[in-house]
């Protein structure tokens, strides 16, 4: 059958999940996998404000941000059919996981604690982490997160052993069980 071959994308892939997961990272695989574009609600935010994320959380605060947040995932998903990657606290948002689950899948990426920060440490581009134990405000948020994080439509679990391309492949598998997502897929 012609075209079967070529799944088509039906909805939107949200990945989700903590910071250091491989959101962008997997999301530009995913999408470059699928052929379908790749769109990063933070890349976004930072776009739309000239400023980076660190930059808006220190001028106008969190909750500004989460607002900003809100307003471009509901603004990409009405306009783009792809694979977006979201900042790692806009699931945590009850309106953010309903807009998502109206209009797009969502999918937990699953990295365990000591593999997350084993790719956070030293970085200076997480302003949430700018404490004087960062890895106590990364354990922090990981215990409060991770339960609102498997609300998510469907889990695929990181290992640190994994390469990107890999864990974009685990995603796929995940994503080719649910007809709904990607149309010419048996």
């Amino acid at each position: 059958m012609p075209g079967a071959a070529e799944p088509k994308l039906k909805k939107t892939i949200v990945l989700v999940g903590m910071m250091g997961a491989g959101k962008t990272a997997v999301g530009k695989a995913l999408a470059a996998r699928l052929r379908v574009p790749f769109l990063d609600s933070d890349g976004e935010i930072e776009k739309a404000a000239n400023m980076t994320i660190a930059e808006i959380f220190q001028r106008d605060g969190e909750d500004f941000f989460r607002r900003r947040e809100t307003e471009v995932i509901d603004r990409l998903l009405d306009s783009h059919r792809g694979v977006l990657s979201t900042g790692g606290g806009a699931f945590l948002a009850e309106r953010n996981r309903r807009l998502i689950s109206e209009k797009a899948i969502s999918v937990w990426l699953d990295a365990e604690l000591p593999l997350l920060w084993s790719r956070v440490k030293g970085k200076n581009n997480r302003p949430l982490l700018r404490t004087a134990n960062p890895y106590e405000a990364l354990s922090d948020l990981y215990q409060k997160r991770v339960p609102l994080y498997a609300l998510a439509d469907l889990c695929v679990q990181s290992r640190p052993h994994y390469s990107i391309e890999e864990m974009a492949t685990e995603v796929e598998k995940a994503l080719r069980a649910r007809q709904d997502v990607l149309e010419g897929v048996n």
